[in-house]
């Protein structure tokens, strides 16, 4: 188990980590997704050790590890950027932890072809780094980590540079892999699509701080604040600004749209609603959706799916349709949206559920 506790970074007085609190479970898939420069990397090298905090503690099994060095620590690593030893093959690479904790021959040839294999490494095992491909050489580096079996297996976008066939397979086999040792599995990314296929549980992160953790599906479907629902979505959300007055949410140009039974509790005031592209439709889909005028920015198709960017209401959102659309750039079109799929939000961010949950 792993436990950051109020930990805060700061280097030459800008904080990079503000107040992270975690607790990481043993055989855990732990995802943090955001944005880059939101604090993903220095999140993991703290947890590795490879840094200290200026506050709070690092917890290995309840144990303080706060400033112990990655050297004393049970850690493997992989980084979107490859790293191998180029004058070794690529067996010599991925047994190269097992020679160091004094594994023998036997088991050494085991578990490096067993690591092989599930990487599609087998036919380069005599190769040297420099003479694989770049997704070659970033297979050698992951096969290392799970050869190690480390307590604490971090991984920092390891699967950007592979191609999509394989990125698919690892998606489905390495937290399987990760479970079965026992480790703390702890992935980073940039991209919602990512954290949604990998499961577990996902941190989003923003500016340096968690603004939510949780099971993967249900940060995705209930984000406590629009900073979460912002990073979990991509395309970019859309937002909506409301009025509330009564059982009704009003527009700026006085389209009416019903509150659910849930949002009447609310008091009557200015709110955001966030909708995801798939969520803003061309067509009407539903005899509940209302309709919007809207004008054209940008129509892209990129042959199974198209996104048209649209201005309405002095808003810029993205709607993503399955299918060939094509909409012609500055043409004054209507969008639909229901009022199902949207997340409300306050002035401050707040979600319309974390409010409703304070005041019950």
């Amino acid at each position: 188990m792993l436990e950051l506790k109020h930990v805060s970074k700061h280097v030459d007085g800008v904080g990079h980590i503000r107040d992270v609190s975690l607790r990481l479970e043993s055989g855990s898939l732990n995802v943090l997704l955001g944005p880059t420069l939101s604090g993903k990397t220095t999140v993991m090298r703290l947890m590795a050790g490879l840094d200290k905090p200026t506050s709070g503690q690092v917890l290995v099994n309840g144990q303080d590890m706060t400033g112990v060095s990655v050297r004393k620590r049970d850690v493997a690593m992989v980084y979107q950027q490859f790293i191998n030893y180029p004058a070794l093959t690529v067996y010599e690479n991925i047994a190269s932890p097992l020679r160091v904790a004094g594994v023998k021959g036997a088991e050494v040839d085991k578990q490096v072809r067993k690591a092989a294999d599930l990487m599609k490494l087998t036919p380069y095992l005599e190769r040297t780094p420099l003479n694989l491909s770049g997704g070659q050489q970033q297979r050698t580096a992951i096969a290392r980590a799970l050869v190690k079996g480390a307590h604490l297996v971090l991984m920092d976008e390891p699967l950007a540079n592979l191609d999509y066939k394989l990125r698919e397979e690892l998606r489905d086999e390495l937290p399987k892999i990760f479970s079965e040792s026992g480790a703390v599995f702890v992935y980073a990314t940039t991209e919602p699509t990512e954290a949604l296929l990998l499961g577990g549980r996902t941190a989003t992160l923003h500016e340096g701080h968690i603004s939510q953790f949780g099971d993967t599906l249900d940060v995705y479907r209930n984000p406590q604040d629009i900073i979460t629902a912002q990073t979990f979505s991509d395309p970019p959300l859309n937002i909506l600004g409301l009025t509330k007055k009564g059982g009704e949410f009003r527009t700026s140009n006085g389209t009416l749209i019903p509150a659910s039974e849930e949002e009447k509790r609310l008091p009557d005031g200015h709110y955001k609603a966030g909708f995801r592209p798939h969520h803003l439709y061309l067509h009407r889909q539903s005899a509940e959706a209302v309709s919007l005028p809207a004008k054209v920015d940008v129509s892209e198709i990129t042959g199974s799916e198209s996104f048209v960017h649209v201005t309405c209401l002095n808003h810029r959102w993205v709607a993503l349709e399955h299918g060939i659309h094509n909409v012609e750039v500055d043409a004054e079109i209507e969008v639909f949206v229901d009022a199902k799929n949207f997340m409300i939000f306050d002035d401050e961010g707040r979600s319309a559920a974390s409010l409703m949950a304070v005041n019950a």
